[in-house]
């Protein structure tokens, strides 16, 4: 693995996992094995997320609500994915690569304007 491979990896499982755990896209997804408990708190109304059911659906639950949980199943599928179908996945880390390279440059645009 070459060092621009491993960039290209790191970018998209960046990407990947920001979508499955925060994009709003996502959200009525990760609602299917998450629930939402709101408890006051002295700061005022807390919403957690708490993994709904027993079993897969909790392991799901559990998965999806933790980015580093997510982090490294996703690194992990693309590592396979890619070793498994390299034509295919290239297409597949571009793609996600590139959004994430962009998400992270309007960050730091938006820090300065």
């Amino acid at each position: 693995m070459n060092f621009f491979l491993l960039c290209m990896l790191g970018l998209a499982s960046f990407r990947l996992t920001r979508l499955i755990v925060f994009d709003t896209i996502t959200a009525r997804l990760r609602m299917i094995f998450l629930e939402e408990v709101t408890e006051n708190e002295p700061e005022g109304e807390v919403v957690y997320l708490v993994p709904r059911g027993n079993g897969v659906r909790k392991f799901i639950g559990e998965l999806v609500s933790c980015y580093w949980c997510t982090g490294i199943w996703v690194s992990g599928f693309l590592v396979a994915f890619h070793a498994l179908f390299p034509v295919i996945s290239i297409w597949l880390l571009t793609i996600l690569s590139v959004a994430a390279f962009a998400s992270v440059m309007e960050t730091i645009l938006q820090k300065f304007y």
